[in-house]
């Protein structure tokens, strides 16, 4: 055998070898840059989330508290990544030009600012629910998304629940004939003491938009179209003043009327007792009725649940949130959650806030919507 022969011998079977490496190399998306704005308890969450996506690279935190900023860039120190602190998001976004994508969690009267800076920078951004503080400050965010270079995608990851997500499929696809009515309830104990700005409506919009807009987005969802009024009425009836200076609602019930005669209605109470109430989600058609969060429903006048095939079963859905806004970026693809269907859902909230506060029935015209 000749020398030259052995040589080429030998080079065929290492590049047969290597070749399934190299076309995995070449088949690997590149890692997507990622930064963070707000890192407290939401944002804190959500960079945990964000530590399990695959090709990501946390290059960037910010956080106008110290030591909030310190466990947040330590957090992704120790998970390999290599994050550079800031407590001030204009510095960060100038100068790290680097940044693919942006993950902004902080209090709802500061969405605005972040949000349209990254988008102008031409970033993906993912934004916490709810979109913003105002319909003036939603629809600003809008028309910025729609020359945006990168995509735009609302916290509003109920969405990607497993099971609610399944629900949701079978009621568009006619599982349950012509919905009819839907029920919610958040009946739960009060909110974290340590956020004084979550009891400031001024900064927070209230309960009703802060909290409650995840269960009325899945609803607004469902229905597929936005509601044409609103009713209800709530107040402070246990926590006055509590804690000091409180100004959200402790209850509160609406009610919403969309197209076709369907009718959703929706309570939220924070001095319920552990383990009594808790949250639901359900809608009633004219073949039966479903628990969107159990993915579970009932055939009118039968008895027996039947449970949904429910694809991703037993993920948790703000893993699969931050997942499919990884996703969307790389391709830029339109998220589920998308700006039109956040300004939808945000302000079908705001609605509703506006029928209790001012004791009257509230149009869709009169939101801007």
């Amino acid at each position: 055998m000749s020398d030259f022969y052995s040589a080429s011998r030998r080079g065929f079977l290492a590049a047969a070898v290597a070749a399934p490496a190299i076309l995995r190399a070449q088949d690997a998306p590149a890692r997507m840059k990622v930064a963070f704005i707000g890192v407290g308890n939401r944002g804190g969450y959500l960079l945990k989330q964000m530590f399990e996506v695959q090709g990501v690279d946390i290059i960037a935190i910010c956080d106008i508290d110290p030591e909030t900023l310190k466990k947040a860039v330590d957090a992704a120190t120790e998970k390999g990544h290599k994050p550079q602190g800031y407590a001030d998001y204009r510095k960060m976004i100038d100068q790290r030009k680097d940044i693919e994508a942006i993950v902004i969690a902080t209090p709802v009267d500061t969405h605005i600012g972040p949000t349209i800076a990254s988008l102008e920078a031409g970033k993906h951004v993912y934004c916490e629910k709810p979109m913003a503080l105002s319909p003036a400050e939603c629809t600003t965010i809008l028309k910025a998304t729609e020359s945006a270079k990168g995509i735009y995608q609302a916290g509003f990851q109920l969405r990607h629940d497993p099971n609610r997500a399944a629900s949701i499929k079978f009621l568009q696809s006619g599982g349950m004939g012509k919905m009819l009515y839907a029920q919610g309830y958040r009946h739960t104990g009060d909110l974290p003491r340590n956020e004084p700005w979550l009891f400031d409506r001024v900064r927070s919009g209230d309960n009703i938009v802060e909290q409650a807009c995840h269960i009325i987005d899945l609803f607004v969802w469902a229905v597929g179209k936005a509601p044409l009024r609103a009713m209800g009425s709530g107040g402070i009836n246990l926590y006055k003043n509590v804690p000091p200076g409180r100004t959200t609602m402790d209850n509160y019930s609406v009610i919403y009327e969309f197209p076709d005669d369907i009718r959703v209605t929706f309570s939220h109470i924070y001095f319920d007792p552990p383990a009594f109430s808790g949250i639901k989600e359900r809608v009633y058609g004219s073949e039966g009725a479903i628990d969107l969060a159990q993915a579970k429903w009932v055939k009118l006048e039968q008895k027996g649940e039947i449970a949904l095939e429910v694809p991703d079963a037993g993920q948790r859905g703000d893993l699969l949130s931050v997942k499919a806004f990884i996703e969307n970026a790389r391709a830029k693809k339109l998220p589920l959650n998308n700006a039109v269907s956040a300004k939808r859902s945000t302000l079908t909230a705001m609605m509703g806030r506006k029928a209790i506060y001012e004791k009257r029935i509230v149009t869709w015209e009169e939101m801007g919507g």
